[in-house]
């Protein structure tokens, strides 16, 4: 292995899993009738340059991620049994189905993680709140994790949310870090980056493990994971992608997975 090339499966690879979100890759290939670019060769690439884990977020009206591809990247994740697959979405729309589904046919499926976004939302922008979604969220987590799959809930960085994010059942949860990533490198930096590292020793001392995403890139990764302890995995796509668009899938892979180590670096 050429040493300057940082794989992220060799055993010096940083305690944080790179999950690479391939959702802008179907969002491209939906503007022509092609299969081009292909979602399942974006993860093949993904995989092959060393990522850890692939992330799919199907939204009900398919604008992006189809059901075909949640398929069809399962199948792929048979082939890499290092790696993990994860299913992000809303409970209460199409999330379960695939869960369900996918686990009764035998394929691979890791982590699905809960989200609280609506049909016509454009994006996620806030994470569950408790205790007023607890009562609903429970029996779904339950289900979830009876078929043996970590369940993930998508959180704003409020320490205080932790316990009910626990209480319902929760394994992990995902810090919803757009706040970190449009402060990042301002004045207020600092101060909104105290918030995540509250939030996630409240996340440890409840037992929950900790995911982040959204807005992470190559600029501001290494300084999150530095100051915010126990992140065990990162889910990244849309920066991600649009890198790949011009250093290539596997340099941009490689690139994050650089950023994951410089943060594991002694300082």
């Amino acid at each position: 292995m050429n040493p300057l090339v940082v794989s992220g499966l060799d055993p010096h690879r940083g305690s944080t899993a790179l999950s690479v979100n391939v959702n802008k890759v179907a969002l491209l290939r939906n503007t022509r009738a092609l299969d081009i670019p292909s979602v399942t060769r974006a993860a093949t690439c993904a995989l092959e340059a060393g990522a850890q884990g692939i992330t799919v977020h199907p939204r009900p009206d398919e604008r992006h991620i189809r059901a075909r591809d949640v398929y069809e990247i399962a199948e792929l994740m048979r082939a890499w049994p290092q790696a993990e697959y994860n299913i992000e979405g809303n409970p209460f729309h199409n999330l379960m189905d695939f869960a369900r589904d996918l686990k009764a046919r035998g394929l691979p499926l890791h982590q699905c993680t809960f989200v609280p976004d609506s049909v016509e939302q454009a994006t996620s922008d806030h994470g569950w709140q408790f205790p007023q979604d607890a009562e609903r969220l429970a029996p779904l987590v339950a289900e979830v994790q009876a078929l043996g799959v970590r369940v993930s809930l998508f959180m704003d960085p409020l320490p205080d949310a932790m316990a009910g994010a626990r209480a319902v059942g929760a394994a992990r949860v995902e810090l919803y870090t757009e706040a970190y990533a449009r402060a990042h490198g301002t004045a207020d930096e600092a101060a909104v980056l105290a918030r995540y590292v509250a939030a996630a020793r409240a996340a440890l001392q409840q037992g929950l493990g900790i995911n982040a995403g959204h807005d992470l890139n190559r600029a501001n990764l290494a300084d999150f994971l530095r100051a915010v302890p126990g992140v065990l995995e990162v889910s990244i796509g849309h920066a991600l992608i649009a890198d790949a668009l011009e250093l290539g899938y596997a340099e941009t892979v490689r690139d994050y997975l650089r950023a994951i180590h410089r943060a594991a670096e002694p300082s």
